[in-house]
Parts: structure tokens; sequence; C-alpha cells
């Protein structure tokens, strides 16, 4: 068995449901508390042992690239400045882990913009992160959560996790097949956002995946599905289909959608409540403006 050190971080689409706010910045730069969302992934993947990244992009995300990228005059600012621990924050951006990436210059969906990164990728089992979901475990780091399922078990694995009844019809939902422990069963189907009394389970695909090379022969050939993209869950049932064995993991963590305004205030809020440097300030603010009682 291979060791999962690679991961595709997929930050090519518009992020329409937050408009305007991306109308000009990638929504993966868009800031909770002191840091864009992309860098939580980005850290949550280093602390679960990935070593080499590479994210998928597109028009208008060069930010991401600078981001992540070393930047002399800042640093050398802060340096002569004595800023010693934000210039510590700021070195450490650049150097967390191998990151490359490459264009998705088409919108032709999640499947197409994970096979952008096959030459990267090769022959070796790699997590997939959404650039919409951030996932908050402080103790296991929800990717950390997958590899530890897939070196378990040799299989990939869909990160999932149980969603209100009246919101499956906003997710791919699973139909489980044998239950492996309790945590983890097989999959027999997915099923796209389907009418309540149709869903076959609660269980959601929300936004970690961990899968062998072998989905990128069935990217390869997959015909577009849905609004004319090439869709990740066809490719994973095609490829269970012949044999090969998937399973839904129930991870662990606090999810964040951050492509839509209130999982985007979510998160300032809940992210800033955990930060040492606003924690207190929030919390009276929030307290004595709002009559929110103390936890």
């Amino acid at each position: 068995m291979r060791k999962v050190t690679k991961a595709v971080i997929p930050a090519a689409g518009l992020g329409t449901r937050v408009l305007p706010a991306t109308k000009a910045q990638p929504k993966e730069m868009l800031v909770i508390v002191d840091k864009p969302s992309l860098q939580y992934i980005v850290e949550e993947l280093v602390e679960s042992g990935i070593e080499d990244i590479i994210i998928v992009t597109g028009r208008n995300k060069n930010s991401i690239e600078d981001h992540f990228d070393f930047s002399f005059e800042l640093e050398k600012t802060l340096e002569r400045d004595g800023k010693d621990e934000l210039l510590e924050k700021v070195e450490k951006i650049s150097s967390m882990a191998n990151i490359c990436y490459v264009r998705q210059n088409h919108p032709k969906g999640l499947g197409h913009a994970i096979l952008k990164a096959r030459p990267f990728v090769g022959d070796e089992p790699f997590v997939i992160a959404l650039g919409d979901d951030i996932i908050y475990n402080p103790e296991t780091p929800v990717a950390k959560q997958l590899i530890e399922n897939y070196e378990k078990f040799g299989s990939s694995v869909v990160g999932c996790q149980a969603v209100d009844l009246k919101d499956v019809s906003k997710y791919g939902i699973v139909a489980p097949a044998r239950k492996i422990d309790n945590k983890t069963c097989e999959i027999s189907d997915f099923v796209e956002k389907p009418d309540v009394e149709k869903a076959p389970s609660r269980l959601a695909c929300l936004g970690r995946y961990l899968l062998t090379p072998k989905i990128f022969e069935y990217l390869a050939k997959a015909k577009p599905g849905k609004g004319g993209e090439i869709q990740l869950t066809d490719s994973i049932l095609d490829m269970m289909k012949d044999g090969e064995k998937v399973v839904a993991y129930d991870f662990d963590g606090e999810r964040y959608d951050i492509g839509n305004k209130f999982g985007l205030l979510k998160a300032n809020i809940e992210f800033g409540l955990r930060n040492e440097e606003t924690r207190d300030e929030l919390r009276s603010y929030l307290e004595n403006e709002f009559n929110i009682d103390k936890k």
C-alpha cells in the first residue's frame, strides 16, 4: 500500500453564491479572522501528513499563488521593524508544503478539475479537499481520518456526515450498502440532490475524498453530465461497477461551507471565538450587544 502524501485542492470555481465579494477576488481567499479560507485547508492537509499539494485554479486566481509564495519585500520589512512574531507567521505560509498549480481553463466540472492533476498525482493515492469546505477538528484533522481509514481498509474513501432530512436535496447523498464498522460502510450508489422522499439516506458527501489513481482512467473517458460538466461522483460509480470498493466514512469535525454567506459568517464567528487574540473581545461584544448568554 502506497503512503498517502499528495492532495488536490480544486479552486477554480467562480464563487457566485457570495457575490459581489468574489467579483474581484477568489472565494478561497475570503478571510476568516486573520487567514484566507484556503490556508485553513492547506494547514489541515499538512497536519495530516500531506507533503505535496496541487491547487487547480482558474482565471482571476493569481492571489492564491501570491499568498503561498515567498514575499521578499514584506518579510524584509517585518525583519527590519523587529516584528518577529508576524515574520514567523508569514514565513511559515510559504514553507508549509510543496505547492504546485495547474489551470483549469474551461469550467467543465469537478471531475475535469481533478483530471487536470493527473500528471502531478501519477500512480499514487491522493486526498481531494474541496476549496469550499473548512472542517474543524483540533485533535485529528479530517484528511488524517480519511488516510487512517484508507490504511485500515485499503479502499477509496468518501468523507460524509449526516445532514438534516430537509437538506438532503442540497447534496450528493450516499446509498449505503454493507456496514463495515460504526463509522464506515460500503457504497452502493450516489444520488445527486435527491428529493426528500427519494433520498436513500441522510449521509451527504461533504468535501473530502481519498481516491486511488484508478479514478483517472474513468475521468479520462467520462462524458459530460448535468450542466455539461464532468462529475466526479459519476466516475466513482463507474469505478465501483468494475469492482473497485469505495467506502463512506462518517468523519468527525465541524464543517463550514464558506461558499455561502451564512457559512462564511458562522466560520468567522466561531473561529473568532477560538482565536486567543479575538475571543474575549468578540464574546463580550456578542453578549452585550445581542444578549447572547455565556456558554
